[in-house]
């Protein structure tokens, strides 16, 4: 079952690039951009990434928190955020567990060739800790990610 509009998140969300546990408790009060990506350094999701450390100020100020997620480990996401210069933390969903939970993750094509992945999709939660709104891959613009949250 994928978490849908109007679902609770899960409290323990993942760990982040140094290892440390990261719970939905510790956003509570805040609005939440929780962003599921395919991969590290790859030019769609660097060109996200960068869209929200560009933004990171304006998206601050609207009262949203920034956090990605990948399937990618702990030091793959600390090379990406220290190359990148982000400013919010990435989760190592490494046992694909909350791209499981909220439905982002499954077969893929590219070439003609079939493998399993992440569906680029970003998931607005409000202070409650209550999905507001999906984004799904097909209305994401990588480069202007950021300016689709801040400007619907």
């Amino acid at each position: 079952m994928a978490l849908n509009i109007g679902d609770k998140i899960p409290d323990i969300l993942g760990t982040d690039q140094d290892g440390k546990e990261v719970k939905a408790a510790d956003y509570a009060g805040s609005k939440l951009v929780l962003y599921f990506y395919p991969k590290d350094n790859t030019p769609g999701c660097t060109a996200e990434a960068c869209s929200f450390r560009d933004n990171f100020s304006l998206l601050r100020k609207a009262g949203y928190q920034v956090i990605g997620v990948s399937v990618d480990n702990e030091n793959s996401h600390r090379k990406f955020i220290e190359k990148q210069q982000l400013p919010f933390l990435l989760i190592a969903d490494t046992d694909k567990k909350l791209v499981e939970q909220f439905g982002v993750w499954g077969e893929k094509t590219l070439a003609g060739r079939k493998y399993m992945g992440t569906f680029r999709t970003t998931f607005l939660i409000n202070e409650a800790g209550i999905i507001e709104k999906v984004i799904s891959p097909k209305e994401i613009k990588t480069k202007e990610h950021a300016r689709q949250i801040l400007n619907p």
